[in-house]
């Protein structure tokens, strides 16, 4: 991801939040993202040989925010959520949509695709 257009500090990024799987520590990443129906989709350019990929096989059990990396004070309100590699085959037409959301934004999608599927609000 990184190198890949012009990033500038003030871009929006996804941080998602895994638990290692070996360690049982939160492990913090910063990536692209794109937004449909109320879901965050994000992209492993290493697919499933990424450790964050990894330790969501391990653990579907995620937290995310959205925000800038300068002002990390200003992120939207930690979220959590449970996130699932999206199947080429099984869901074709949603990995063809999140592609193209991805390509619009970033004129890049190549990878394993991952969707947030925030967890419903306790009563």
């Amino acid at each position: 991801m990184a190198g890949r257009g012009s990033r500038k500090l003030s871009d929006e990024f996804l941080f998602l939040e895994t638990i290692g799987r070996r360690t049982g520590l939160p492990r913090e990443i910063e990536i692209w993202f794109v937004v449909h129906d109320g879901r965050h989709y994000v992209v492993s350019e290493h697919r499933e040989s990424s450790a964050w990929v990894r330790n969501i096989a391990a653990n579907p059990a995620v937290h995310f925010s959205v925000g800038t990396g300068e002002a990390r004070e200003s992120r939207l309100a930690r979220t959590p959520a449970t996130a699932r590699p999206l199947d080429p085959a099984a869901d074709a037409p949603l990995v063809d949509m999140v592609s193209a959301l991805m390509d619009a934004k970033y004129r890049w999608s190549n990878g394993l695709i991952v969707e947030l599927t925030p967890d419903a609000p306790d009563p």
